[in-house]
């Protein structure tokens, strides 16, 4: 397996954003003021497919929301990693098994430990960015 790369430029960024279509979103809050939650239904406004990862949530945003990446059943193009940064290695190694095309670390999170290690098992690595701010930049 090729190993992934960590991505900065623009162009790779918006290929990403045209080409995949359904991103998980990891620790996506409930509370409607949360960052996660204003990105998540950004992205479900501009036609993204979101599963909320929440552990004690049934559904978030009209979506079954589930406790870990390794309980969804369906193809994630790009996890969404609104996390501690400490937090990152359990879910790179969650990552690795689903085996999304991106791991996305939002902006304010950077871990270059779980960047290796994704990116090792063949995973592209966006750090410090947030979807949104991408999103509408390079794809309005």
């Amino acid at each position: 397996m090729p190993a992934g790369k960590i991505i900065t430029g623009d162009e790779d960024i918006k290929k990403i954003l045209v080409e995949n279509k359904t991103i998980a979103i990891l620790g996506l809050s409930p509370k409607l003021n949360r960052d996660s939650n204003m990105v998540a239904r950004y992205l479900q406004g501009n036609g993204y497919k979101i599963i909320p990862v929440r552990p004690g949530q049934k559904e978030l945003l009209g979506e079954k929301a589930y406790a870990s990446l390794d309980d969804i059943e369906a193809q994630v193009d790009i996890v969404d990693a609104f996390r501690n940064p400490a937090q990152m290695i359990p879910h790179a190694h969650e990552a690795i098994r689903i085996k999304p095309k991106v791991f996305w670390m939002q902006l304010g999170i950077e871990n270059q430990e779980a960047a290796k290690l994704l990116t090792d098992a063949g995973i592209d690595v966006i750090m410090n960015r947030c979807i949104k701010i991408e999103h509408d930049k390079l794809c309005k």
